[in-house]
């Protein structure tokens, strides 16, 4: 049989290791195991710490958020009597309340129209000064740039004052369209370093065969830059809209008719107004109306944000 003798014969003729080669590779399979089995424990180590850190995280902002939610629904001595249990008598009343008394649903009102305004300015003006910042080249582009970078570390507490005496001396202290006006001044910096740096990944093939076709610069950018730049439009516009719906020290500052407060500074007003004899409840269930806007909108645009992001910083 040709099969069984062939390894004989090769088994035979290869050399044998010596017996203190044979006793140095011993030790080599035992310890190959040890090192593996003690990055193993290194690595679920890792992870778990970083899923108790995540957990920690988590629970650091979702337990107010509730607790709030849960003390909208209680009287007042359910509030400062059982501050951690469930309230025995749900009361939704609570919101209406809020809505109509303590005119939470003018300060609702309010915002949406300064937001929605300032949202609109805010992503039409920077889209296009990235476009031109991304797209071309010209003496003092790179300082325009630079300045708009610089805008992002200015603190918006050192330009109060005069941002004060500038609207002022505009009239519109106090009125809808100078809230709009700095709401948007004081968002265009992070705007336009966020949309440049995402047009700048955008390809320029497109562009360029529709320039050959004809069209003006006009129409390449609304019609076709602009569609291409949704994910990153989309993603700083929910970052601005948090951003101006939760702002307090700019309408405190320049907002002083309580006709058209807005949301966070009607609700300090109205906490510092009642003090100790606050309607607890309607100020928790203010709160509730302020933030579900916000909750909500987060919840379903998470994914869009995160692709917006990822796109912004992987092409």
């Amino acid at each position: 049989m040709k099969t069984s003798s062939h390894p004989t014969h090769t088994a035979t003729s290869l050399p044998r290791p010596a017996a203190h080669q044979v006793h140095d590779r011993v030790p080599e399979p035992a310890t190959r195991p040890t090192r593996s089995r003690i990055q193993n424990v290194g690595a679920h180590a890792a992870t778990g710490a970083t899923h108790a850190l995540l957990v920690f995280w988590a629970l650091l902002a979702t337990v107010p958020l509730l607790w709030a939610l849960i003390s909208a629904f209680k009287d007042n001595r359910e509030l400062f009597g059982n501050p951690w249990q469930l309230p025995s008598t749900w009361h939704a009343d609570n919101f209406a309340r809020a809505w109509s008394r303590a005119s939470i649903g003018d300060y609702f009102v309010n915002t949406l129209i300064v937001v929605f305004g300032s949202l609109v300015l805010t992503m039409i003006l920077g889209s296009m000064v990235a476009y031109v910042l991304a797209r071309f080249t010209f003496p003092g582009c790179r300082l325009i740039y630079y300045a708009f970078v610089a805008g992002m570390a200015f603190p918006v507490v050192l330009a109060l004052v005069p941002l004060f005496f500038v609207v002022k001396n505009l009239g519109l202290l106090g009125s809808y369209q100078g809230m709009i006006l700095v709401y948007t001044a004081y968002a265009l910096p992070f705007t336009v370093f966020f949309l440049t740096s995402f047009f700048r990944t955008l390809p320029t093939a497109v562009a360029e065969a529709a320039l050959i076709d004809g069209a003006s610069q006009e129409a390449i950018f609304f019609r076709i830059m602009l569609p291409m730049a949704k994910p990153g439009l989309l993603s700083v516009g929910i970052f601005n809209f948090l951003g101006m719906w939760n702002q307090y020290l700019l309408p405190v500052a320049l907002n002083s008719d309580r006709d058209k407060y807005v949301l966070s500074q009607g609700l300090a007003n109205l906490a510092s107004q009642q003090g100790y004899e606050a309607d607890w409840s309607a100020l928790f269930a203010g709160l509730v109306i302020a933030a579900v806007p916000v909750i909500g909108l987060y919840l379903v645009l998470q994914r869009r944000i995160q692709a917006g992001l990822t796109v912004g910083m992987l092409k």
